[in-house]
């Protein structure tokens, strides 16, 4: 069994596009010198937010520094990078450096560089702590967070104020504000997206909240654990069953359905990140954030953590690649470099000096609580190389625990079983 995070947690923090976008950065059209390329997941969802923009800039500005390094960037959104990026390894034609979200399975094979052989002993050190234990197996650094994010819960402030609720403390709060704001006639007093796209979100977000999670205190898989059963239970007894949820049954509907719901005023709650809230207030919502409610039979002294998010860096061993990649690193880490990456989506720096550099220029003053959030935050174990496929098996089965018919208990321990398998052929 190879070694696991018992605090892990990374991901897919960020909006796909429907269909492969190719763009070449920088020089990698001319003849001579040499090339670095580079494979990223795309984080717009259109050509007025692509990614693209922001790449042809950092690639042009690093060969300018680096006469005779072009640097060549194909983006993939999100859906279909980490495929994309597999099948290229498999045909042995792995990129110079990936974006993506999952790098152990690659560390485990022994494709990817530590992060010591890449940065200096103070660049190493200078990654949030959450993300530089995330990105870790044994002991040593091989994913490079670069943008991260964290999940608090958001409550539409005039909804609530209209039925008269109040922003929930516990499980029992928030479902007494979602029959509140039901009996005001709200769509979706709290929208809970278990659909395929990124239910393991949501899961985790709720099995922290009653001391579950997806590990065990020795870093092993637990998803069938009675917590998290108990979990399931309650959501679909006290959520689901009463229709409090929403039209759109919780395994069919998506993160960015339940968002576009929110923006257009007809969901109470639903958890979310920083892009979330700043297109909420473009739009004039009073938005109120709080972390997760727990379980009512946690005690007072119990604080779970919150969910963080993050995406990784890595990079591919190729003979003669180390002192391009070295070099193109170092470049991409710069704090102003990330600080414009994490300013264009609403997210945060992955570095300590990037995040004092960003608050000190007077960004965005709501990202601060989100820094608060993700300094306690649990990420999802993303140190197991089994992790890529166990978290496609949770988004594509974990919305049946809390249909009408379901026994949580039961499709929990399929999960659980089929984790194991993976597991143990990882």
């Amino acid at each position: 069994m190879r070694r696991r995070l018992s605090a892990a947690t990374a991901s897919v923090a960020a909006i796909g596009l429907l269909g492969s976008l190719v763009t070449a950065c920088g020089l990698s059209g001319s003849g001579g010198g040499t090339k670095l390329r580079l494979v990223a997941a795309e984080y717009g969802n259109s050509a007025a937010t692509s990614s693209k923009p922001y790449w042809d800039k950092l690639a042009a500005a690093y060969t300018a520094a680096h006469p005779g390094t072009q640097v060549e960037v194909t983006l993939y959104p999100w859906a279909d990078v980490d495929r994309e990026v597999t099948r290229m390894v498999k045909e042995d034609n792995a990129p110079d450096v990936a974006l993506m979200g999952a790098y152990s399975d690659f560390a485990a094979q022994g494709r990817l560089y530590a992060a010591g052989e890449l940065l200096s002993i103070r660049a190493e050190s200078n990654f949030l702590p959450p993300l530089a234990e995330a990105g870790t197996v044994g002991r040593t650094l091989y994913g490079l967070p670069f943008v991260a994010s964290s999940r608090l819960l958001f409550y539409n402030e005039e909804l609530f104020d209209s039925a008269g609720a109040k922003p929930p403390k516990t499980w029992s709060d928030l479902k007494a504000a979602a029959k509140a704001l039901k009996r005001e006639g709200v769509l979706y007093p709290y929208a809970l997206p278990l659909g395929p796209e990124e239910a393991h979100a949501e899961a985790l977000i709720w099995g922290l909240s009653n001391g579950g999670g997806y590990t065990d205190s020795s870093g092993g898989y637990d998803i069938a654990s009675e917590k998290n059963t108990q979990t399931f239970r309650w959501i679909k007894d006290n959520l689901v069953t009463p229709a409090l949820t929403g039209p759109v049954p919780p395994a069919e509907l998506d993160r960015q359905e339940a968002f576009d719901a929110f923006l257009r005023g007809q969901v109470g709650m639903v958890n979310g990140y920083p892009s979330l809230l700043h297109q909420a207030r473009e739009k004039g919502m009073k938005v109120g954030t709080l972390r997760m409610p727990v379980s009512d039979t946690l005690s007072d002294r119990e604080t779970p953590p919150t969910v963080g998010v993050a995406d990784w860096m890595m990079a591919f061993k190729r003979e003669d690649n180390r002192e391009r990649v070295r070099s193109f690193m170092e470049f991409v880490y710069r704090d102003e470099n990330l600080i414009e990456f994490a300013a264009r989506y609403h997210m945060l720096p992955s570095t300590v000096s990037a995040t004092q550099a960003s608050k000190d220029a007077a960004a965005d003053p709501s990202a601060e609580q989100f820094l608060t959030a993700l300094r306690i935050a649990r990420l999802y174990p993303v140190g197991e190389p089994s992790w890529l496929q166990v978290s496609n098996t949770i988004k594509r089965n974990i919305g049946k625990a809390v249909e009408p018919s379901a026994d949580p208990k039961a499709v929990l321990e399929d999960i659980a079983q089929q984790a194991a398998d993976m597991e143990a052929q990882s």
